[in-house]
């Protein structure tokens, strides 16, 4: 049995919740106040992770052993559930990933646990500089129901990112979406009628909206308003304080509105690292500056991010509006309803023991992942 007690941020009550094995079994509110404990928060839902602390999902160093690495790194940072993202590759080099996803799970129950499914960024994207990023402009390829449907021999596929700027887009993301995958829309050129029709046939999400797109747009229409304006599209966000200022961040959440927006941290094996000029064998060369941008070298480019989701906590603690039981919802509860799993991002009885205890700023104090600590 595990004890762990800290505020209710949305009332100041204390809670005491008792664990057993990977459940909570018993969670007790007390009436009194104590401002100096700490707040009692779920754990944290990453839906959006490329590598951490020196270990990548994608390339040659996608093992078991890393994907396993970075579950345990993540959770000692308060990320007890997360999303590898396989990126841009070619199809053998993307199942090398899946596989070895997979195998971190089935020889680790903790890794199964924190790994509800994988999320393939590309290869289905936008050619263009700007809209594709990072990504491998060797490897983008048309858009390819069939090639989704035989990576799924390999591993759970959870959602696939893409862009739908061709004709056949419609017709393929439906064919997608049939056979049980979600299809989140990014990296993309696709004019505001193609992001409908996209939709129309069964989109659901925007990848790190704001980003993978040209850095200057029409007024409007553009791909930025499209997405906001659809209901039917929960948009990621990354929140590390590059990927969008914090007045577009803000602007964003209160667009989609409760539980259309998430925060993600589009890590890369990069973060925690110290500043320099890498070189990535996913990505080539890239600079991680001072203030922790992530680019191309040589361009604007970003080339995702260095922190984690628990660090995007902070940041939009400090640099927003919202306030911490907001910020819960978009990191933990809203992300946890996405991948289908009512035991994360609550704290009650039947649910999976994933508790983060967070100081005045918002930095992790305690973390018990799966009713132990890590």
């Amino acid at each position: 049995m595990a004890v762990i007690e800290g505020r209710c941020p949305a009332t100041g009550d204390v809670l005491v919740v008792e664990a057993k094995s990977a459940d909570i079994v018993s969670v007790t509110r007390r009436t009194t106040r104590d401002s100096t404990m700490p707040w009692l928060v779920p754990g944290l839902v990453d839906l959006q992770v490329n590598g951490y602390g020196g270990h990548d999902v994608n390339g040659a160093g996608a093992s078991p052993g890393a994907i396993s690495d970075i579950t345990h790194k993540l959770a000692t940072a308060g990320v007890t559930t997360w999303v590898p993202t396989v990126i841009t590759a070619s199809e053998e080099a993307i199942v090398a990933s899946l596989r070895a996803i997979t195998e971190a799970c089935e020889s680790d129950p903790l890794v199964a646990r924190a790994v509800p499914y994988v999320h393939v960024e590309g290869p289905f994207l936008s050619p263009e500089d700007g809209p594709r990023g990072a990504h491998d402009r060797d490897q983008i390829r048309p858009l390819d129901a069939a090639e989704v449907a035989r990576w799924t021999r390999h591993a759970r596929i959870g959602y696939v990112t893409v862009s739908p700027h061709t004709d056949n887009a419609p017709a393929e993301i439906a064919r997608i979406v049939a056979e049980g995958t979600l299809v989140a829309l990014g990296h993309t050129n696709a004019s505001p009628q193609q992001l409908l029709a996209a939709t129309d046939a069964g989109a659901t999400l925007s990848t790190h909206l704001g980003n993978g797109i040209f850095a200057s747009l029409p007024r409007h229409p553009n791909q930025i308003w499209t997405q906001l304006a659809d209901d039917r599209l929960a948009a990621g966000l990354v929140g590390d304080g590059h990927h969008l200022p914090p007045e577009a961040l803000t602007v964003m959440v209160r667009a989609k509105g409760s539980g259309r927006a998430f925060l993600v941290s589009d890590s890369v094996a990069l973060a925690g690292c110290a500043p320099g000029v890498y070189h990535q064998p996913v990505g080539g060369d890239v600079e991680l500056d001072e203030a922790g941008r992530l680019t191309l070298v040589g361009t604007p480019f970003l080339a995702g991010s260095a922190v984690n989701l628990a660090d995007v906590v902070r940041y939009v603690l400090g640099h927003t509006p919202f306030g911490l039981p907001e910020v819960m919802e978009l990191a933990s509860g809203t992300p946890a309803r996405i991948i289908g799993d009512s035991r994360r991002g609550r704290i009650q009885c039947g649910a999976q023991a994933d508790l983060v205890l967070l100081d005045q700023t918002g930095g992790v104090v305690d973390v018990l992942r799966q009713g132990s600590r890590p």
